[in-house]
């Protein structure tokens, strides 16, 4: 969308998956290579920022590139130079960089696993996507696209799912994110003879679901909110001391709340 929406649209926006290579396989897939540079090399070959001129270069799993290669991918994107694998010749290139990764890059340079400089240089403008369970008001539009995309796929009658169905999905808590509800779909239109998808074309294990959980602005009690606040405010802080400050309340108020919703 961030490539489709830009003044780049019109050029091409190429992917690179980085955990796939090893270093040296990715420095000639992200750069190119010249023939006769190492053993298979039997002809030129443009990398994928060649072909990614004036368009988009999509890093994905960024934090997956190997110590001995980020010091080049570094250079690359401060300076958007790069010699092909063989090659003394000096390139520029005019991309827009997109990285992704779902592993925790700050916690990779503690440990030395991830140059603090390439962080720096990568991390200008951050878009943190929330887990699945976080915003379940996009379940209904996901789940129907999966269901269409998989139902045409199989040739399988699935059009629509029941709204049992629908509520279930809806009260799971999804830890597999968006690959574990579009194996659940497919599976479920695999599985479906009629129209109309229910709870027992679904693989969800039932004791796995949640109930749902209270929203500002729904048809709740002040009660039900506090509950719900209060239990997630415990959920993510070590002490009480902690939970009573964020709730603002005394300790000894907070402890009697726990009492009265057994929490």
């Amino acid at each position: 969308m961030i490539h489709r929406l830009s003044p780049r649209a019109g050029e091409n926006l190429v992917t690179v998956s980085c955990p796939s290579l090893s270093a040296e396989l990715l420095e000639s897939e992200l750069f190119g290579h010249r023939k006769g540079a190492f053993t298979g090399a039997t002809e030129n070959k443009l990398g994928r920022v060649d072909q990614a001129e004036g368009g988009t270069l999509f890093l994905d799993e960024v934090g997956d590139v190997p110590l001995k290669l980020q010091p080049k991918l570094l250079r690359f994107i401060q300076d958007r130079e790069y010699e092909r694998v063989g090659d003394p010749v000096t390139r520029r290139a005019n991309v827009r960089i997109v990285a992704a990764t779902n592993r925790d890059l700050a916690v990779m340079v503690r440990d030395g696993q991830f140059r603090e400089d390439l962080l720096y240089r990568l991390n200008v403008i951050s878009i943190d996507m929330p887990a699945l369970r976080e915003r379940i008001e996009d379940l209904p539009a996901l789940t129907e696209d999966f269901l269409l995309r998989y139902a045409g796929s199989y040739h399988r009658s699935a059009r629509g799912l029941t709204p049992m169905a629908l509520q279930v999905i809806q009260m799971y808590p999804w830890p597999g994110n968006i690959r574990e509800l579009q194996n659940v779909i497919e599976r479920a239109v695999i599985l479906c003879p009629s129209e109309q998808v229910d709870v027992e074309h679904l693989s969800v294990a039932e004791n796995n679901v949640r109930p749902m959980q209270p929203r500002i602005g729904e048809a709740l009690s002040l009660e039900q909110i506090e509950k719900a606040h209060i239990r997630g405010v415990l959920a993510r802080t070590s002490s009480l001391d902690s939970a009573a400050k964020i709730l603002d309340i005394d300790v000894s108020t907070l402890y009697r709340k726990r009492k009265q919703y057994a929490l």
